[in-house]
């Protein structure tokens, strides 16, 4: 069966409360003047009106630069303007049509925090510009970004739960295990004996000495073509916090992880054999091949199918069975 231990980052709330429903006074071109004779935005930080205004330009120019399609939207046929409508981002994030529409007008409204957050991901922010919005947005700089939960819908869970007795699991954007059936976890270990951090299919490539004694004397090769692999997928993410505290953490504690990444080597996923040295079974032998999701590019499927070298269908049973 799939695992269902709790193989999920923390997710960020869902769902919004927006408190006043008073529409909120237009934006005027001319700024309001204080007593001392200065420009003055109507927050009373000094440029209230010029971010309001800046807020609005931005997001309509992000909504602009999306298609449909890289939401997950069907076209529609053809548009009268480019890009997203108004009320298809504000369906992305959860807000009201009208509220939105307020942000791009320039009106006087404050979004908190969440309702930002949620703009940044239906407009598919990068890093940079998430953090660009909430400094239009609110007046401040913007904290680290909550990381973000993957969601893997049921018939995904049952689909690699039915892949038993093949070794199947999802891999998510930074490469975290999702979901893994039981096959994975008598070949490879328990994954849920791991924290949530570290059930990651890169770190433990490095830093699971259970994982590098499996491979044997593949592993220098297996492992530099992981590092390759991560950073073609990497170059979508530089500057994601998350990336980076991988990154980070595996820079400090390999030094085969050091040189390899140094190296700028780029290759992209597919097909391969791949034989483990399990403690209990004995050698066995798969092909492997990925498979990506088609509503989530990102996720990415792993299955591992038997070979007869090696009689590994045999072994594979008897291990299930034993497990």
């Amino acid at each position: 069966m799939v695992s269902i231990c709790d193989h999920s980052n923390p997710g960020t709330r869902e769902g919004f409360i927006l408190v006043s429903k008073a529409p909120p006074k237009r934006t005027r071109l001319k700024a309001e003047r204080s007593s001392d004779g200065k420009r003055e935005g109507r927050d009373g930080n000094g440029n209230g009106e010029a971010r309001r205004a800046e807020l609005a330009d931005f997001l309509n120019a992000r909504r602009a630069a999306l298609q449909p399609a890289d939401v997950g939207l069907p076209g529609g046929g053809r548009r009268r303007t480019p890009g997203l409508r108004r009320e298809e981002v504000a369906s992305l994030a959860g807000v009201g049509t009208t509220w939105y529409t307020w942000l791009e007008q320039g009106r006087d409204v404050r979004a908190s925090l969440d309702v930002l957050e949620a703009l940044a991901r239906a407009l598919k922010l990068r890093p940079a510009e998430r953090a660009h919005l909430v400094t239009l947005g609110r007046g401040e700089q913007a904290p680290p970004p909550p990381p973000e939960r993957e969601h893997v819908s049921a018939t995904v869970r049952r689909l690699v739960e039915n892949l038993d007795p093949s070794p199947a699991y999802l891999l998510g954007r930074r490469w975290d295990y999702l979901v893994w059936n039981r096959a994975v976890e008598v070949v490879f270990g328990d994954l849920c004996a791991l924290p949530p951090g570290r059930r990651n299919h890169l770190w433990l490539m490095f830093m699971d000495p259970g994982r590098r004694e499996l491979l044997g004397p593949e592993w220098e090769k297996a492992a530099r073509r992981q590092v390759a692999r991560f950073r073609a997928d990497y170059a979508n993410h530089v500057g994601d916090p998350q990336f980076d505290k991988l990154v980070d953490s595996l820079l400090e504690g390999s030094s085969e992880f050091r040189d390899w990444w140094s190296r700028h080597e780029v290759a992209s996923s597919g097909e391969g054999r791949k034989e483990i040295l399990h403690p209990m079974a004995g050698k066995l032998v798969f092909e492997h091949a990925m498979f990506r999701h088609g509503e989530n590019p990102e996720h990415r499927l792993l299955l591992y199918s038997p070979l007869p070298d090696e009689d590994t269908p045999a072994r594979l049973e008897r291990l299930l069975r034993q497990a």
